[in-house]
């Protein structure tokens, strides 16, 4: 499989993912991927003279599972000779949307380790399969460009090396180097929207409409996100203007000489700057706030959209947290 590490390399160079003697921190959870992740940097470890450390989050949420999980890890860490780190949270920081929360632990974590260690990069094991899952779930919540763009090959220190391969091409990876790795049965239970995704949608869409409907949307995103890199700058621009502190203010006049697509974005940005937010707004509540601005109406408007307190009075916008 010498042409599958050339082809992991020419994307790593396309995306400029790594340096020579980068030191990268692998998230590895013990699955098929971040297996296949850990062997290839191992492998490129002499060639580019990488520093690597391996982190584990061990949710303990599947019991003996979770331990079992934990061990293996430990395990592959002595077999590359790769320092390892564990890091058990506490469950009593599991609140709200399970996935979405330690999904926050962690990258939370992995940027601790990257600071405490002095590392530049934290590698992490989302493929092609990852990537139009990720695409369908937020076609289906009604995000924006920014969600429709969904993961990309780097994000700020995040690389993802692995995000242009199929699981089937990774499976073939493991299956021919003999690699081991654990199987978390909890992947299988439809009851989460991922997994529904998955088992169901994506074989549907695969059989009846589009038999390389992973390819497509996964390249369909990236297509997205070249695209939402320019009406980002463009929006920021505006944004860096009339956001101050805790409060967005500007005219009505101002905001409709935009380009409707660059409004959106104006509002998408102050939104996550005055809650300070990194999340995706809606496109649904963006259309309410755009509604309100453009509204005709001789009297003042006032709603509360997406947290924020959004006002109009004459032609003048004003919006607070």
């Amino acid at each position: 499989m010498a042409q599958f590490i050339k082809t992991i390399q020419n994307f790593a160079f396309v995306n400029n993912l790594w340096e020579k003697n980068s030191k990268i921190i692998i998230g590895v959870s013990g699955g098929s991927d971040s297996a296949c992740l850990l062997d290839i940097l191992a492998k490129l470890k002499p060639k580019y003279k990488f520093e690597l450390h391996i982190v584990h989050i061990n949710y303990a949420l599947r019991g003996e599972y979770s331990q079992k999980d934990e061990i293996f890890v430990k395990e592959l860490s002595k077999k590359y000779n790769i320092p390892s780190t564990v890091f058990k949270p506490k469950k009593a920081d599991y609140k709200g949307n399970l996935e979405n929360n330690l999904r926050e632990i962690r990258y939370a974590f992995f940027e601790k380790m990257r600071l405490e260690l002095g590392f530049d990069l934290v590698a992490v094991a989302h493929n092609q399969d990852d990537q139009a899952e990720t695409v369908l779930m937020r076609i289906m919540r009604g995000s924006g460009l920014s969600g429709l763009s969904a993961m990309k090959a780097k994000t700020k220190k995040i690389i993802r090396p692995l995000l242009q391969t199929s699981k089937k091409d990774i499976l073939a990876y493991v299956k021919e180097n003999k690699l081991k790795y654990r199987t978390d049965k909890s992947n299988s239970d439809t009851k989460f929207t991922r997994n529904n995704i998955r088992h169901k949608l994506l074989p549907y869409l695969e059989k009846n409409f589009n038999p390389t409907i992973k390819k497509t949307l996964s390249d369909w995103s990236q297509s997205v996100a070249d695209d939402y890199a320019f009406i980002e700058q463009e929006a920021q621009c505006f944004v860096g203007l009339v956001c101050k502190n805790k409060y967005a203010h500007f005219s009505v006049k101002e905001f409709e000489q935009l380009h409707m697509s660059i409004q959106r974005q104006v509002l998408r940005n102050v939104t996550q700057q005055l809650k300070n937010t990194a999340k995706d707004v809606e496109s649904k509540q963006i259309e309410e706030m755009i509604k309100l601005i453009k509204s005709v109406k001789s009297k003042d408007q006032k709603a509360l959209i997406c947290g924020l307190n959004i006002s109009k009075k004459g032609g003048k916008v004003d919006i607070r947290c």
